[in-house]
């Protein structure tokens, strides 16, 4: 099955949930997008790394990092291979001091703090992108990996009193419109319910 590349393109936060986060993947060359909720410490393994940030001690994932570079493991490449119940799976894919390729399982989120320490790139498959992915049209611009941009901050409270609806209330047809509504203001950890929830009707 044929891999396709992925890159972190944004943290976002959640505007309705409070302490959510969602890591966004962007396709390389695409316009599909791939939201994974995340945990708060998980999210700031992440920016750390992204923001080239030096804390004051290693944190959890900067220590194997260390690890990995002190006894000549290499992280090649990441790769987020299955996706069940709502749950993403992912591999690293690493190469030994004797050059034998070594896979290991791996939380997604973990994996994806380590991928940005070891500047590795991120795989998936086109399956997954058919089940969870999210399509963003031309005009739309994703933000630079960052916080929570003031656009998600400042949305409107009738945007809000919206999203805060019974999803299962809605047509699909209603649940497309606020899912590019909720797309549009950024808070991808809404998205992914409003996606969810429509898969579960095309089931």
């Amino acid at each position: 099955m044929k891999k396709i590349e992925l890159e972190i393109v944004a943290l976002s936060h959640s505007i309705t949930q409070t302490h959510s986060y969602a890591v966004v993947l962007g396709e390389v060359n695409g316009l599909r997008r791939l939201p994974i909720v995340i945990g708060g410490f998980e999210a700031q393994a992440i920016a750390v790394a992204l923001e080239r940030m030096q804390p004051s001690r290693p944190l959890t994932h900067d220590l194997f990092a260390n690890f990995m570079s002190t006894f000549g493991i290499d992280l090649n490449e990441v790769v987020i291979y299955k996706l069940e119940d709502g749950i993403f799976f992912a591999r690293l894919v690493c190469q030994g001091v004797d050059g034998e390729p070594v896979e290991i399982d791996s939380r997604t989120s973990d994996a994806l703090a380590l991928a940005v320490r070891a500047n590795c790139r991120i795989y998936t498959y086109e399956n997954i992108l058919d089940t969870a992915g999210l399509y963003l049209t031309e005009t739309q611009d994703t933000p630079p990996p960052t916080e929570p941009t003031e656009k998600a901050k400042s949305s409107s409270t009738s945007s809000k009193v919206t999203s805060d609806k019974d999803l299962k209330s809605l047509s699909i047809e209603e649940l497309n419109t606020l899912l590019q509504q909720v797309l549009e203001q950024e808070d991808y950890v809404r998205a992914i319910t409003i996606r969810d929830e429509i898969n579960t009707r095309k089931k």
